[in-house]
């Protein structure tokens, strides 16, 4: 029996930090890449790095995801059971900055790892970060798996919806087994200093205004860190069938999308009043309009998921923000 070696990209990351620890306490063996780039402050990744480099079964290799001939290196001289894609140039408004970090990162890496996947021999399955992001301009709620993607509003989302095709496409070419996973709004300890509630709980902490986008008027679905790997862990044996029994489709790729929430959204005022009680300290509003690219809300049905492996995550928002206030403290102050 092939023994169980799993490549995580995107290892230095929030979530793959996460899950990388989730995987070695489990005593799977780790390869994990990251290219370490400056989108946000790279002493954070490095942190997260240096944890993981400490535990047994871990091993990291700096690498770019758009590197060809490097990513080709890497897939001939290791061999790896599962992969966990979760690298991606991240963020809908950066997008709007630099469109071509979003097509080298995640058009051309997401293919770097198909094309891996495509040629190896002991590989099982891959499991890839979509986004909540691709349902862009639909105005049904919840958001299901089922409904139409074809209205992204951002590039970051557009891509996010090519990879979902990109990989239909080489698992039904190639009987390659993938499964999607569209996150939302994903916060936890070690998050992304650019998330929303990172930003308000670090002005709040130094007496700075926040800036509250559409006057207040969002909501979004949270999803807590160690919700989203828990999904992650419980698919990764959870080898998806092939779409032959759906209205007008006959497909034989063994390929499924889920989605990772919390399917409970919140306020985003409500949200706040929860950041303001976790810190015990007011926020100063200052009200702004809807930005580019953003949506007025997310809403995930998880039926699917809770269907297929008997999970769907149900972390409180108030348990979660309290674990990252405690968290932030005890790392910056």
């Amino acid at each position: 029996m092939t023994k169980t070696k799993i490549l995580v990209t995107g290892a230095a990351g929030f979530v793959g930090f996460f899950l990388c620890q989730r995987l070695l306490e489990d005593g799977v063996e780790i390869y994990g890449i990251d290219n370490l780039n400056d989108y946000y402050t790279v002493q954070l990744k490095h942190d997260r790095l240096a944890i993981l480099n400490a535990q047994p079964g871990f091993t990291f290799q700096q690498l770019d995801l758009s590197d060809r001939e490097g990513m080709r290196t890497l897939f001939e001289q290791q061999s790896f059971t599962h992969i966990v894609h979760l690298a991606a140039q991240a963020g809908v408004r950066y997008s709007l900055q630099n469109p071509y970090a979003y097509a080298d990162g995640n058009l051309m890496g997401f293919l770097n790892i198909l094309e891996g996947c495509r040629h190896s021999e002991q590989f099982e399955h891959l499991i890839y970060a979509s986004s909540s992001s691709v349902y862009g301009a639909n105005t049904k709620a919840p958001f299901s798996t089922g409904d139409s993607v074809d209205h992204p509003v951002s590039l970051y989302a557009a891509t996010k919806k090519a990879n979902e095709l990109m990989a239909h496409s080489y698992s039904h070419l190639y009987d390659i087994p993938v499964t999607g996973l569209r996150f939302f709004t994903v916060y936890g300890p070690w998050g992304r200093p650019d998330m929303a509630y990172f930003k308000f709980v670090d002005a709040i902490a130094h007496d700075r205004p926040i800036e509250v986008y559409n006057y207040g008027k969002m909501k979004r679905d949270f999803t807590y860190i160690d919700d989203v790997v828990e999904g992650i862990v419980r698919l990764l044996n959870y080898i998806p069938k092939p779409i032959a029994d759906e209205a007008a489709i006959n497909s034989k790729a063994r390929y499924k999308v889920y989605n990772i929430g919390n399917h409970s959204p919140v306020e985003l005022l409500t949200f706040i009043e929860v950041i303001e009680k976790a810190m015990g300290k007011r926020a100063e509003k200052i009200m702004k309009p809807m930005q580019p690219g953003d949506v007025v809300a997310t809403y995930a049905d998880v039926d699917d998921l809770m269907r297929d492996v008997g999970f769907k995550p149900e972390t409180p928002i108030e348990v979660g923000i309290q674990k990252f206030v405690d968290w932030y403290r005890d790392y910056y102050q």
